[in-house]
C-alpha cells in the first residue's frame, strides 16, 4: 500500500513537472527568454540580495556596538552617582559625635544624652540638606542602645524599635555590608542601607539608611536612549528586579538575571531580543537594557528599502531588455518555424516568394535564404508528383467507367434476343433504350461529377433491367427527399452497390429478393442506404471488409468492374477521410451499405 502511494505521489509529481516544462520543450523563444531572464535578472538579484543584508549586518553591528558603548558608559556613571551616596554615608560615619554614642561614651546625664542625640540628629540634617533634592531621608540605627534616628523632609524622630527594624534585621542577619532595597509602597523611591562595624574589630554595631528617589538615577539612565519597545531594569545578584522603565515585550526571569556575568560589560541574544548588561560598582546591582529583535531590522530596514528598491528597478530593467533581445534573436525562427509548418501540403496558399527575407548575414539569414530555395524545389516537387498521381488515378477512373461487367452485358443481350421472339416489340425496345441509356451515361457524360437525379435515373434503367431478367423474384423499393436530388456526387456512385448484391447477396439464394434504396437529409449529411435480404456477410468476412475500407487510398480494380473499395476511394478523393462507405449486416438477414457525402448544391471541382 505504502508503494502504490508513493507511485502515485511520484507519478503525480511528473506529471506537474512535465505541464511546467512542457511550454519550454516546445518553444526555443520560451527557453531563450527564460534563459535570458535567468541571467540577467539572477546576479541582480543575487547582489541586491546580499548587499541588503550586508546593510542589515552593518546596521545591526551598529546598534550593537552603539548599545554596548552606551550601557558601559551608564555603568560607569551609575557607579559614580552611588559612590557618592556612598561618600554621604562616610561623611556621616566618621562624625565623632556618632562615634563617641556608638562607643559608649557619653555622660550619664539626661542633659548629655540629649546633646548627643540632638548632634546626631542635626548630623543627619546637614547631611540630608548637602545632597540634591532626590535623597529624601537618612536615618541611623545603632544597635547597641536599639535607638533609631531618622530625619527627612517631613520633619525628624528618634525612636526605640523592639528588636531589629527592617532594613537591618535582613541587614544582619544576611551579614550584608550594604543592600539595596524597594518598598512595594513606594515604587518612585528606594533605600541604600550600608552597616556601621566597629574599628577594632569589625563588629557590626548598627547602619545607616538613605531615602533616594528613582529619579536621581533617571537623567543617567536616559543615556541608554531606550526606544518604545526597549526596556532598561536594575536588578541585584539574586535577579530580583528593583528598578524598570519600559514595559517591553521580552523580560528575563530572576534565573536568567542572575546567571549574567559581574565582572564587565557585555550582551546576549536570546532569540527573541538582545540583552545588554553591566554591573554597577560599587552598588552590587546589574544594568540591563532589552532590546526587542524586531527592533534592530526595523532600524536597517529603512537602509534595507533603498537597496531593495534600486534592485527591484534593476532586475525590471534587466529582465525587460532579456524579453526585448529574446524576443528578437528568436522571432525570425519562429516566424522560420511556423512557415515551416504550413508548407507541406499541396493546396497550401503559402508560396516560397510570400516568406519574408530579413536580410540578415548572419546564420538566420543564411537558414532563411536556404529555407526559401528548398521549399521552391520541395513545393515544385509535390506539385509534380501530385500531378502525375491525379493523372493517374484519372486515367484508371475513365477506364473503369468505361467497362460494363460483361456478364450482365451477356445476359442482357440475351434476354433482349428472346424477347423478340416471345413477347411484343415494344416490350424488347424499352430494354434496348434501357442499355442504351446506360452506355450513354457511362461513356458519354465527360465530367466526373453528377447530380443525385442522374445517378438515380442510371440505377432505374439498370433495375428495369433486372427486374425484366428476374420477373416477379425480385422487388426494389426506392425512396429519396427531393431537396437532395439536385445535389452532386461522383458518377456510378450508387449503382454499383446494387449491382454487388446482385453478385455477392442473391447468387446463391433462393426465394425471394428484395432490395431498398433510401437517400435521406441528416444534418448537413446526405445517407444513400442500399439495403438487400442477400445470404448477408460472415462477421470475419465484414471485420476484413471494413479494415479495407478504412485503408483504401487509391482506386482499386476488382474482378474488371467498379467495386466497393473504388467507391469509397473516389468519395474519399472529393470530400476528405471524413465521408465514404459503411457496411453492416442487417437486421432480419441481408447487408446494409451506407454511403455517406456532404450536403453541397454547387459543382465541386476536382482538386
Amino acid at each position: 500500500m505504502v508503494l502504490f502511494i508513493n507511485g502515485g505521489h511520484t507519478t503525480a509529481m511528473k506529471r506537474v513537472f512535465q505541464l511546467i516544462t512542457e511550454p519550454f520543450r516546445r518553444s526555443i523563444r520560451n527557453k531563450l527568454l527564460l534563459a535570458m531572464i535567468v541571467l540577467a535578472a539572477l546576479p541582480v538579484i543575487v547582489v541586491t540580495g546580499l548587499a541588503a543584508e550586508n546593510s542589515r549586518q552593518s546596521m545591526e553591528n551598529e546598534i550593537l556596538d552603539t548599545n554596548l558603548s552606551s550601557i558601559k558608559w551608564t555603568g560607569i556613571y551609575l557607579g559614580e552617582q552611588f559612590s557618592r551616596l556612598n561618600s554621604l554615608i562616610y561623611s556621616i560615619l566618621l562624625n565623632e559625635h556618632l562615634n563617641d554614642y556608638i562607643a559608649g561614651i557619653e555622660d550619664d546625664k539626661l542633659s548629655s544624652q540629649l546633646a548627643t542625640q540632638r548632634n546626631i540628629t542635626d548630623l543627619l540634617r546637614s547631611a540630608l540638606y548637602s545632597t540634591n533634592a532626590n535623597v529624601i531621608s537618612a536615618e541611623i540605627y545603632v544597635k547597641d542602645s536599639g535607638k533609631l534616628f531618622r530625619v527627612s523632609s517631613e520633619g525628624s524622630e528618634i525612636r526605640s524599635p523592639a528588636g531589629n527594624p527592617s532594613p537591618y534585621k535582613e541587614l544582619f542577619d544576611g551579614k550584608k555590608y550594604l543592600m539595596i532595597r524597594t518598598d512595594p509602597g513606594k515604587p518612585d523611591q528606594f533605600e541604600l542601607t550600608r552597616s556601621i562595624n566597629r574599628f577594632e574589630d569589625r563588629q557590626v554595631v548598627g547602619g545607616v539608611t538613605l531615602g533616594v528617589r528613582w529619579a536621581y538615577l533617571d537623567q543617567t539612565l536616559a543615556l541608554l536612549n531606550r526606544g518604545p519597545d526597549e526596556t532598561v531594569l536594575l536588578a541585584d545578584v539574586n535577579g530580583s528586579i528593583t528598578y524598570q522603565q519600559g514595559d517591553g515585550p521580552f523580560l528575563l526571569h530572576a534565573a536568567e538575571l542572575s546567571k549574567l556575568p559581574h565582572d564587565q560589560p557585555g550582551y546576549m541574544f536570546t532569540g527573541d531580543a538582545y540583552v545588554f548588561y553591566s554591573p554597577i560598582e560599587p552598588s552590587g546591582l546589574m544594568l540591563v537594557k532589552i532590546v526587542p529583535a524586531n527592533t534592530i531590522n526595523q532600524s536597517a530596514r529603512s537602509t534595507m528599502s533603498y537597496g531593495l528598491i534600486v534592485g527591484g528597478i534593476s532586475s525590471a530593467v534587466a529582465i525587460l531588455i532579456a524579453c526585448y533581445i529574446a524576443y528578437r534573436m528568436s522571432q525570425p525562427i519562429v516566424r522560420l518555424a511556423r512557415y515551416m509548418q504550413g508548407l507541406g501540403p499541396i493546396n497550401s496558399n503559402i508560396e516560397p516568394s510570400d516568406i519574408p527575407v530579413s536580410g540578415r548575414i548572419d546564420e538566420i539569414g543564411w537558414l532563411e535564404t536556404r529555407f526559401v530555395n528548398m521549399s521552391g524545389r520541395i513545393k515544385d516537387h509535390i506539385k509534380t508528383e501530385y500531378t502525375m498521381t491525379l493523372e493517374k488515378q484519372t486515367a484508371e477512373l475513365k477506364a473503369l467507367q468505361a467497362q460494363i461487367n460483361p456478364h450482365f452485358l451477356q445476359n442482357t443481350l440475351q434476354m433482349i434476343g428472346s424477347m423478340i421472339y416471345a413477347k411484343k416489340p415494344d416490350e424488347g425496345y424499352e430494354m434496348i433504350r434501357s442499355l442504351s441509356a446506360m452506355f450513354r451515361y457511362v461513356i458519354r457524360e465527360a465530367e466526373d461529377m453528377a447530380t443525385l437525379r442522374a445517378e438515380v435515373g442510371h440505377l432505374q434503367h439498370y433495375m428495369q433491367i433486372q427486374k425484366q431478367r428476374y420477373g416477379s423474384r425480385l422487388t426494389y423499393a426506392f425512396t429519396a427527399d427531393e431537396e437532395i436530388m439536385d445535389c452532386r456526387l461522383p458518377k456510378l456512385t450508387i449503382q454499383p452497390i446494387v449491382e454487388n448484391a446482385f453478385v455477392h447477396g442473391f447468387d446463391h439464394k433462393p426465394g425471394q429478393w428484395r432490395i431498398d434504396v433510401g437517400m435521406s437529409l441528416e444534418g448537413k449529411e446526405i445517407l444513400i442506404r442500399v439495403r438487400d435480404n442477400g445470404i448477408g456477410i460472415s462477421p470475419v468476412r465484414l471485420e476484413a471488409v471494413r479494415k479495407e475500407l478504412a485503408d483504401c487510398g487509391s482506386l482499386r480494380r476488382k474482378e474488371g468492374r467498379i467495386g466497393l473499395y473504388n467507391v469509397a476511394s473516389r468519395i474519399r478523393i472529393h470530400y476528405g477521410e471524413q465521408y465514404g462507405v459503411e457496411i453492416e449486416q442487417a437486421c432480419g438477414g441481408g447487408t446494409v451499405v451506407t454511403i455517406r457525402i456532404p450536403y453541397v448544391h454547387e459543382r465541386r471541382e476536382e482538386s
